[in-house]
């Protein structure tokens, strides 16, 4: 296949994280807006950025975008769109999502009607067919309008990619495993540091860290839309893609990642879900209340997602729950925490103001990421 764009969503706030994971896996970066990064690939790129990529929502294959401020004009734009490229006579497609920011064109159910029906205009002409079985492979299409600009891409990914396959389960206030895995990245942990999350849940943090250090590819243990289209891509492709995460992974990695709640029933979910994943040999759990947190090893990382108290009711524990987070971490000497919570007065009864703070969207709430920084370790004397 031949060179194409590819669109890969993520969190606002992280397409900076995002955009590193692409070019380390050897893909040229075509541009980076809000929420989202394009990139060009290969039909292989289809397959490793879907498998590899630990922080992208989905994997969108862009078929275009245009200026369209009439419903006339954006169905003139879309039949215009080489659909056939991309489509096969059977295949099922719909405008499965539309979304508009700051553009004239705002109804996304009609977005929606119309742009069907210029793709079915479209491929009648093609195809020189009248009407279509639709009982071949999906190809469900996501249109983004932001201020009269629609970009259109074809969904490769199908359920979205933070669901890997290894939580089935959750705790409570669960966060999703592509939020994990940016958070993480965003910290300058590896994989011979201590990382501890003192309210680990379903064990996101501590699952993504371990599958960071053991080399594990994040879409190994799951199925994506297009597997199915043959039109497009080979069984080789995907099996050759296989291959390669599989032969990256080093399980047998020497790893210090402990994760603690003080809830005995979602430490047991956690422990399972480990297992799902195929790391649950690299991580401690344990069952401990956030006020007997502590370490005799220097230089370690807390990362987590405390309780922001979303329910009024649980509003009134907060401050006690994170004051013993805070003298807690005072014990902690040379130690970094990261924690992300909506709860605005975090840093108050924390007792210290972050080295930084970053502004994230966890869906539609808004969050900070707040930085503790600790001293660096001291380097070591090669031999």
């Amino acid at each position: 296949m031949k060179k194409m764009e590819l669109i890969a969503p993520c969190h606002f706030g992280l397409e900076a994280v995002l955009k590193r994971e692409i070019l380390d896996l050897g893909y040229e970066i075509s541009e980076v807006e809000d929420g989202r990064v394009t990139f060009y690939g290969d039909a292989d790129a289809i397959c490793r950025a879907n498998i590899f990529l630990r922080t992208a929502e989905r994997i969108l294959l862009k078929v275009g975008s245009f200026r369209a401020v009439t419903f006339e004009e954006l169905f003139d734009k879309t039949k215009e769109l080489p659909w056939e490229d991309y489509i096969p006579q059977n295949g099922k497609f719909w405008v499965a999502k539309a979304a508009s920011v700051k553009s004239k064109l705002f109804s996304t159910s009609d977005i929606q009607s119309i742009m069907k029906k210029a793709m079915v205009r479209r491929m009648q002409e093609r195809y020189c067919v009248e009407w279509f079985p639709e009982n071949g492979a999906s190809y469900p299409i996501r249109v983004f309008l932001m201020k009269d600009i629609v970009t259109v891409g074809i969904d490769t990914t199908g359920i979205s990619l933070h669901k890997r396959g290894y939580r089935e389960v959750s705790g409570k206030a669960p966060i999703t495993e592509t939020l994990a895995a940016a958070l993480i990245m965003l910290t300058p942990w590896r994989k011979d540091r201590i990382l501890v999350d003192p309210f680990c849940g379903s064990g996101t943090f501590p699952i993504e860290a371990a599958m960071m250090a053991a080399n594990i590819a994040p879409g190994m243990n799951r199925s994506f839309l297009s597997e199915k289209w043959d039109n497009l891509i080979t069984k080789k492709n995907w099996y050759d893609v296989i291959d390669e995460a599989n032969d990256m992974i080093c399980d047998d990695v020497e790893v210090d990642i402990q994760g603690y709640d003080v809830d005995s029933s979602v430490i047991k979910i956690a422990r399972r879900n480990a297992r799902e994943a195929g790391v649950d040999h690299l991580i401690h759990f344990q069952e401990r209340d956030v006020k007997d947190l502590n370490h005799p090893k220097k230089y370690g990382f807390i990362i987590t997602n405390p309780p922001y108290g979303e329910r009024l009711e649980d509003k009134k524990d907060l401050p006690d729950l994170y004051r013993a987070f805070g003298e807690s971490f005072k014990r902690l000497d040379s130690w970094s925490a990261y924690m992300i919570t909506s709860y605005d007065d975090a840093e108050r009864y924390f007792g210290r103001k972050a080295d930084k703070n970053r502004k994230i969207y966890n869906g539609m709430l808004k969050t900070y990421y707040y930085q503790f920084l600790g001293p660096k370790p001291p380097k070591r004397k090669e031999k």
